[in-house]
């Protein structure tokens, strides 16, 4: 289980007159993502997700507020370094090393979590089973299409089977085929009782993916819910339309 609690992040930007100005681009946003769950955190550009993910991932600091992680005991994770073995993040930016194959770039992140050369032989086999990488798994990452890339990034998440999956635009810019991959895997990592958070501009996406949404904007909350619930909420058939109404709207009180 994750819990975000109060999470604020306050940045300084310069003005053209070299002012300083202090701003929010999270503020004093809460929710839990449950065992068993893919969470969506949905909004426009700029509206504070990326940010609020890396402060979920123990990326970045907050300003205020907390991360409470809770292993399958309900033992509240303190270590950072522990913290990090139960946590696969995905970030959109995420790099990997070009000149390495699919397998050198799983081998060495297992050696980083501290697997023997046995342990990882049976992990990747099983990582390439679910994301269906046995026909490039043993090419360069500089040779491979954007979607194997994009798998291989996944993977290098998957393989030290973390608890809690942070996913930040995983199909951005994928074609169907590679993007029905990362669904299928995040829907099974769903029923094997993970929890997946799950930041997307696709809202027809996340309408079938997500069991609970959370929509922010401009740093803030503006509404937290079930697909259906949300839909109910604003009178509207779709996502789309429901963001649209919440934005428009100014409502900004959650379910």
């Amino acid at each position: 289980m994750i819990e975000s609690v109060g999470l604020t992040k306050q940045f300084v930007r310069t003005l053209k007159k070299g002012q300083k100005e202090e701003f929010y681009a999270v503020d004093h946003i809460s929710f839990k993502a449950n065992p068993g769950e893919i969470l969506g955190i949905l909004g426009p550009n700029g509206a504070g997700k990326t940010t609020l993910l890396r402060m979920l991932g123990s990326l970045m600091e907050p300003t205020e507020g907390h991360v409470v992680i809770r292993d399958k005991g309900d033992n509240e994770i303190r270590d950072k370094a522990d913290l990090k073995k139960h946590i696969g993040y995905l970030s959109e930016n995420t790099k990997l090393y070009g000149r390495f194959t699919v397998r050198e770039t799983l081998s060495l992140f297992g050696e980083l979590y501290g697997f023997t050369k046995e342990e990882m032989t049976e992990k990747i086999e099983k990582t390439n089973d679910i994301l269906k990488m046995e026909e490039f798994i043993d090419n360069r990452v500089e040779k491979l299409s954007t979607g194997q890339k994009q798998r291989t990034s996944i993977a290098r998440c998957l393989v030290h089977d973390p608890d809690i999956y942070i996913f930040d635009e995983p199909t951005l810019g994928l074609d169907i085929i590679s993007s029905k991959a990362i669904i299928d895997f995040m829907k099974q990592e769903k029923q094997r009782g993970k929890s997946v958070l799950y930041s997307t501009h696709y809202m027809e996406e996340a309408e079938f993916l997500c069991d609970r949404i959370v929509m922010i904007n401009k740093g803030h909350v503006i509404a937290t819910g079930t697909p259906e619930e949300l839909r109910v909420k604003t009178g509207t058939g779709n996502l789309r339309d429901t963001f649209f109404a919440l934005v428009e709207g100014g409502d900004e009180d959650e379910l």
